[in-house]
């Protein structure tokens, strides 16, 4: 199976400024999600951003750049741009792999993938993982998924989704916690792009939600491995540092 992943990454950071950047147990931070995503089996990977900071960085490492357009407010509008210039076909598959991400594991990114393949009929595939604490159930900074039994979304949300009625301090199995990886099919990813915010997108601040109101399919599946947290604050940069060292 072949698929692309795009890396998309801006140098503009409210917590981290110039995040990607960063160094980070000896190489800056994008340097480690790129060797992770060539790590995945990907036929192509690329940098996309609007920043020639980032550009000439990236290039250093021997990384493949497209300059976008400044203007994106996402990441998949800006993914969605590179497809268009580079001519990729509709059913071709191309997984987001965030620029804050360097702890991804590479079998992660194959698995989202394959998400697709193995689902002809859905749009976009994503990952999820069990919650474990009630902390990060009632936390809004952790966003839960709500999925059929076949796999395919019902919903995310940042409130604690299933809500457990009869015992609400209690996990049961259909708690997950979304990890923000997704895979998507060039048509559905131009479609997507081209839809303006939709309301529960907005209450929510959860972009996803724009696929699932407007009828496209999202297939989820329970990670192979348990990717660990993104970099956002010097606190998590600390930690990525500290299991780099241990395990590069």
């Amino acid at each position: 199976m072949n698929f692309r992943v795009v890396i998309p990454a801006r140098y503009d950071s409210s917590r981290l400024p110039g995040k990607a950047l960063l160094p980070l147990a000896g190489k800056p931070m994008l340097q480690w999600v790129h060797e992770r995503a060539r790590a995945s089996g990907a036929a192509e990977v690329c940098v996309a951003t609007d920043d020639e900071r980032i550009a000439v960085a990236a290039r250093g490492f021997g990384a493949d750049v497209a300059m976008t357009a400044r203007t994106h407010v996402s990441g998949t509008d800006r993914i969605a741009e590179v497809a268009t210039t580079r001519g990729w076909q509709d059913d071709d598959i191309v997984v987001n792999v965030q620029g804050d991400e360097p702890l991804i594991p590479p079998v992660v990114i194959d698995q989202v993938a394959k998400l697709l393949t193995a689902n002809p009929r859905a749009d976009i595939g994503t990952l999820a993982v069990k919650i474990d604490s009630v902390a990060d159930l009632n936390d809004p900074n952790v966003v839960k998924a709500a999925c059929s039994v076949d796999g395919r979304a019902l919903y995310f949300s940042r409130a604690p989704v299933p809500f457990n009625r009869d015992s609400p301090a209690t996990l049961t199995p259909a708690t997950l916690r979304h990890v923000g990886i997704y895979s998507y099919r060039v048509s559905a990813l131009k479609r997507l792009a081209k839809l303006s915010p939709a309301r529960l997108e907005l209450i929510e601040k959860l972009e996803q939600l724009r696929a699932l109101e407007n009828g496209m399919e999202i297939r989820v599946a329970l990670a192979v491995e348990r990717p660990l947290a993104d970099v956002n604050t010097a606190a998590d940069l600390e930690r990525a540092e500290r299991a780099l060292r241990v395990r590069p």
